[in-house]
């Protein structure tokens, strides 16, 4: 490579397929981390490297290194798995991780509080549960998202299906994963990356597939989405939309959040093709010297969103028609029992914040565990890091809601608000955490419970999302109310999500602490109150009053605060 380029483009480059040196890493009884390069290239099989940042201080002044452990994330496109997995799942985390399970807004599972000596074993014993992690992190496409739960099975089905070959048609062709993990036969004989080549993409690539009328993938949040059209049971195709992402750096306004532009609509045989053609486009076009600039996002505004369009149709082979009319009416999930098309039931349980673990209250591990040992259906983790209990047959109904209600799994007693409500992991475990999120929310959740029910609007239904930094995992920037960590104990609060997904959240206070937050809320819980109309969503409410004004252009004006 003689163009400057970021080092990680050269950790890959000589990283011979994402196989770096680690084994070598892996077999150094040292230390409890890999090697600076073998750390990057680890993300490609599914894994981070974290230290307990709870005790950085601690261990610095005995002279310790930091407590390093490993994130793993899995692969599991639509987030469906069988019961059979589910319990493999419970027992390796309670065995080989943290003792908890994390669902995530990407519809998967992960692992946390993994040492390096466990690393093998628990890809080993995921395998055998037919699951895997490979492309779960790195620069590739990652777990694929699909919507759990519309109301007719027959069509979640077919979804789901285009869903699953849309990521085994970008996952990465190297040997890499089975070698080092599985202990596969090493290649012998040239290889090849005929999607990614041999340095991949310049950053992460997101995909998601949405069935209307609910937006519960955030679909214009990801780099490339597929929004079914359907007639009844039938999937006739999908309209295809490209170039969301939510990452920003604080204070730089070269930076943004943005969502998905439409390029038309598709056959649901084209569906690969466009796929595929999308991603070597990113792969080809993709900044690969700031990381920063690296999502297709910053790559369409680039080329422009019609020489984009030309190249993809050009690549794929399809010309895309005129897009289908879409509507969406929600971002959340339908909790409690619904009824399928086909007879059966799906109970969506609320997971708070996606941990999966018992309390003194709620018995979430074993509950889970005990409705597994009988379920004939399915789960489905869905991307609002809860758990859907799916295909329940009539005569499993009233068992299950029995073993549910014991264990505490129920949404009933939460505020619509918290139903609504996101937190990513952040701190202790996450580098780029600047602030709490997963661990904090909870407490100010019920300060914010307590302020909207003096207002009399305990019982409205606000999308409310935190992140402890500003890439965006939790989807702060297109929810009602957004609050994007800034530094210890402090927080961007941000307005004027529509509810659906469809439209921006703009930046309202910059740093504030949770005084300056409930401060604030508090004022804008009155005028809601006082000033809202019949009906209206409190996202709705900020933008028509005037509170905040459309992110029209997210180049231009994201980070103008009101």
């Amino acid at each position: 490579m003689d163009a400057p380029v970021n080092p990680n483009e050269l950790i890959k480059a000589r990283s011979r397929y994402l196989r770096g040196t680690l084994k070598e890493s892996m077999a150094d009884p040292l230390t409890g981390a890999l090697a600076p390069d073998d750390a990057q290239i680890s993300k490609f099989h599914g894994f981070y490297e974290q230290d307990d940042r709870d005790q950085r201080s601690r261990r610095q002044a005995e002279f310790l290194e930091p407590y390093y452990s490993f994130m793993l994330r899995a692969r599991l496109p639509g987030g469906v798995c069988t019961p059979q997995q589910w319990l493999s799942i419970d027992a390796v985390g309670c065995e080989l991780g943290n003792g908890t399970i994390r669902l995530t807004t990407r519809q998967t599972f992960q692992y946390h509080g993994i040492l390096k000596h466990n690393l093998k074993p628990l890809i080993q014993r995921i395998n055998q549960a037919m699951l895997d992690s490979i492309g779960g992190c790195g620069d590739v496409n990652r777990n694929v998202l699909c919507s759990p739960n519309p109301e007719h099975s027959g069509l979640h089905a077919e979804v789901y299906r285009w869903a699953k070959r849309i990521s085994e048609r970008l996952l990465p062709n190297t040997r890499a994963y089975h070698e080092i993990w599985l202990d596969g036969e090493p290649l012998i004989g040239a290889e090849s990356e005929p999607v990614y080549g041999e340095t991949y993409l310049p950053r992460k690539f997101k995909i998601a597939v949405a069935v209307p009328p609910r937006n519960d993938v955030d679909i214009y949040t990801n780099d490339l989405g597929f929004v079914a059209i359907a007639d009844g049971e039938r999937l006739t195709g999908f309209n295809v939309v490209a170039g969301g992402g939510m990452g920003v750096t604080h204070d730089d306004p070269t930076t943004y959040p943005r969502l998905a532009d439409e390029l038309g609509f598709i056959r649901p045989e084209q569906v690969p093709a466009v796929a595929e053609a999308v991603v070597t486009i990113q792969r080809d076009f993709g900044n690969r010297v700031s990381r920063r600039h690296a999502r297709l996002k910053y790559t369409i505004e680039t080329m422009g969103l019609d020489a984009f369009k030309t190249e993809v149709e050009a690549r794929s082979g399809i010309i895309f028609e005129q897009p289908r009319p879409v509507r969406f009416t929600s971002q959340n999930d339908r909790y409690g029992w619904t009824p399928n098309a086909d007879g059966s039931w799906h109970l969506t349980l609320y997971i708070e914040n996606g941990r999966v673990e018992d309390s003194e209250t709620v018995k979430l591990l074993s509950g889970l565990r005990e409705i597994a040992g009988i379920h004939s259906g399915d789960f489905r983790i869905t991307p609002n890091q809860n758990l859907i209990v799916a295909g329940v047959p009539e005569n499993q109904k009233d068992r299950i809601e029995d073993i549910a209600r014991r264990r505490g799994l129920l949404s009933e007693g939460h505020s619509a608000a918290r139903l609504s409500s996101l937190a990513c992991v952040a701190l202790p475990t996450c580098p780029q955490a600047m602030a709490e999120a997963e661990r904090y929310l909870p407490r100010l959740q019920g300060k914010v419970e307590d302020l909207a029910n003096r207002h009399g609007m305990g019982d409205r239904s606000i999308v409310m999302r935190m992140t402890g930094c500003a890439n965006g995992c939790a989807r702060p920037y297109v929810a009602e109310i957004g609050f994007v960590g800034k530094g210890p104990g402090r927080y961007n609060l941000l307005l004027g999500g529509d509810g659906t997904g469809r439209r921006l959240a703009r930046l309202y206070r910059k740093n504030l602490n949770e005084e300056g937050l409930l401060e604030t809320l508090d004022h804008l819980f009155g005028h809601f109150a006082a000033n809202s109309r019949k009906n209206e969503g409190f996202g709705d409410f900020t933008v028509r009053s005037g509170l905040v004004k459309p992110v029209l252009n997210p180049a231009e004006d994201f980070h103008e605060s009101a």
